[in-house]
């Protein structure tokens, strides 16, 4: 039998260190002082919980997108596509585009994927709100960052959107460095967003409600130049 071993993003390293540490301290003077019958049992419970919780939010799955690559967008995330409509992006693109959302809840992996091959041109972080993730205005007043890619002639604009609970975005894609679907553009933590904004002659060929898999899940093909 292949047992497969479980990859721990970098982002998540120090946290789970530090998380055993922490937890123990806070149990150990229970288990001494308490009398060791239902409330060091329940809290004992809830740090295993929580540790699990932690652990599973920070997998790295390695992924390679194995389909057709030319003209062909990959969703960035895992998580549920929430939007899918015509919207005018302002920062990168200045004009109308088709904009494809996927919301991330506590339970998905939190690695974001670049979502085509190319050349990232434009890479900015905005501070802001941390609303629900889940609210049309979080794409523009949320804390995020935008980045820009250039990919088969078109340019694409990604979002990364922070939620009520996510509170740091994580952005590693740099002005000139090339994007690769098999590759992490960054992270974001605790519950989010990504949104995706595509030429408006673009495929979707996702719906509202699926569920997609970030590296894996087409989410558009491009028009052919």
């Amino acid at each position: 039998m292949r047992i497969h071993r479980v990859k721990i993003h970098r982002e998540g390293t120090n946290i789970l260190i530090l998380l055993p540490l922490v937890l123990l301290a806070l149990n150990v003077p229970v288990w001494l002082f308490l009398p060791p019958v239902v409330f060091p049992a329940i809290l004992t419970a809830i740090s295993v919980v929580v540790y699990i919780f932690v652990f599973n939010f920070f997998r790295c799955p390695k992924r390679k997108y194995k389909g057709g690559r030319t003209d062909m967008v990959v969703s960035s995330v895992d998580g549920t596509v929430v939007a899918i409509e015509k919207v005018y992006e302002e920062e990168y693109l200045k004009s109308e585009a088709m904009m494809v959302s996927v919301f991330m809840s506590p339970l998905n992996v939190h690695a974001n994927w670049y979502p085509v091959d190319g050349t990232v041109e434009y890479v900015r972080h905005h501070r802001g709100r941390f609303l629900s993730a889940y609210l049309p205005k979080a794409s523009t007043e949320n804390e995020r960052s935008t980045i820009g890619i250039l990919a088969w002639g078109h340019r694409i604009t990604v979002r990364q959107i922070a939620g009520a609970m996510a509170r740091r975005i994580v952005t590693y894609a740099r002005k000139g460095s090339k994007a690769n679907i098999d590759d992490h553009l960054g992270f974001i933590k605790f519950g989010s967003r990504v949104d995706l904004y595509l030429p408006l002659d673009s495929e979707i060929l996702v719906k509202m409600k699926q569920k997609v898999k970030g590296g894996v899940t087409p989410l558009a093909r491009l028009s052919s130049k």
